[in-house]
């Protein structure tokens, strides 16, 4: 063989060689790279039913990314927290409805194992324009916050006993002393709330205005129902069509348009302080007697239950959970913290407030349906 072809036999070899050495390193690199994407980057996707008050929550990019920094991504669609036993749950890793009662049938439906997750809650307040909060109170139905620093209250109590009382008589804005004053206050004096039957924030106002309307007795059978169902029917049908989610009502109230006194989550008006949004003439009215919202996990598969823990003990998520205006469960201190420059609006220690027990699942749906008529 000549040096020419020597050299050329020895050129093929040597490129075979490089060939087979960068096909290998390529592979080496996909290999490389799919083990850390899984290690790194890579997220479980977990699916789930929530209540629509913590839709913002979940659409958060911070809160995307703090769930994606602990491998999660979370997909999520929204409900009443009543509705969600109607849906098949089939593919979704948890449910999160807004309280305990809606999360114990789910559960029960479901057959999961293990307990729920409470990771945070929020108390139930109206919140009314300033005008109808200052007659309610010079008609005895609600007590202000004394003003602080030249400005108005922002705060105060409505008095579950008295408004029942002006509920149950049909008293209208006209009939109370200053209302006159105020031509956007006219007609029945009624708190808007939402659909008792599919959403929790209406049925929990319900478990609140029976529990006062009887006594101070929890309902626990038909009776119980039978008693209050004639006020609770009043309650419900003098708003006419009533949303399923507390969301629209609160943006409308916002806004300027719709009724002068509406039921929300004390979360919803906290959300909007700290993120620094005008309040307008917003009085945020804690009804002195309430329920408080346990925003409940139910964990449908192993993933589903990884997220509510994360939830509960995460101090990101929990900052986060702040941020949105819940109150996380068990750390007073972190929403205290956060809402002190907002105490003008927000009753830190709920002062004066008393928790109503709310009724099983089964009651509470059966004085919805009664209330409806």
């Amino acid at each position: 063989m000549g040096f020419r072809e020597h050299a050329a036999s020895v050129r093929r070899i040597v490129g075979i060689v490089l060939a087979v050495l960068l096909i290998g390193g390529v592979a080496a690199a996909v290999v490389a790279g799919r083990e850390n994407k899984d290690t790194g980057t890579a997220t479980k996707t977990v699916r789930g039913v929530i209540g629509s008050e913590k839709a913002e929550f979940f659409a958060d990019p911070d809160v995307v990314k703090a769930l994606a920094a602990q491998g999660l991504t979370v997909k999520t669609e929204t409900s009443g927290s009543w509705a969600m036993d109607q849906l098949p749950l089939e593919g979704y890793d948890f449910a999160f409805p807004s309280s305990k009662a809606p999360a114990d049938e789910l559960r029960s439906a479901a057959k999961t194992n293990g307990s729920p997750l409470r990771p945070f809650y929020s108390p139930l307040v109206v919140v009314a324009h300033r005008a109808a909060a200052q007659v309610l109170a010079d008609n005895g139905l609600a007590a202000l916050e004394k003003p602080s620093a030249g400005k108005p209250a922002g705060r105060g109590r409505l008095l579950m006993g008295l408004y029942l009382e002006a509920a149950d008589a049909d008293r209208t804005w006209q009939q109370l002393k200053g209302a006159g004053r105020h031509a956007e206050l006219s007609g029945t004096v009624f708190v808007t709330s939402t659909d008792p039957v599919s959403s929790n924030s209406g049925a929990l106002f319900l478990a609140a205005a029976s529990y006062v309307a009887d006594g101070g007795r929890v309902a626990s059978d038909e009776d119980a129902v039978t008693r209050t169902a004639p006020l609770m029917r009043k309650l419900v049908q003098v708003q006419g069509a009533q949303q399923t989610s507390s969301d629209a009502p609160f943006r409308d109230f916002i806004s300027g348009v719709g009724n002068p006194l509406v039921l929300v989550y004390e979360s919803q008006v906290a959300s909007l302080l700290l993120g620094g949004q005008d309040t307008g003439d917003l009085v945020v009215l804690y009804p002195d007697t309430t329920v408080s919202s346990d925003h409940t996990v139910v964990p449908l598969t192993a993933p589903g239950r990884e997220l509510g823990e994360l939830l509960s003990t995460d101090p990101r998520l929990r900052e986060l959970a702040v941020r949105h205006g819940f109150r996380p469960q068990g750390a007073a201190a972190e929403f205290t913290a956060a809402t002190a420059p907002h105490t003008a609006f927000v009753d830190q220690r709920l002062t004066g407030v008393r928790q109503a027990p709310v009724p099983t699942a089964e009651v509470l749906r059966a004085m919805a349906r009664r209330a409806h008529g």
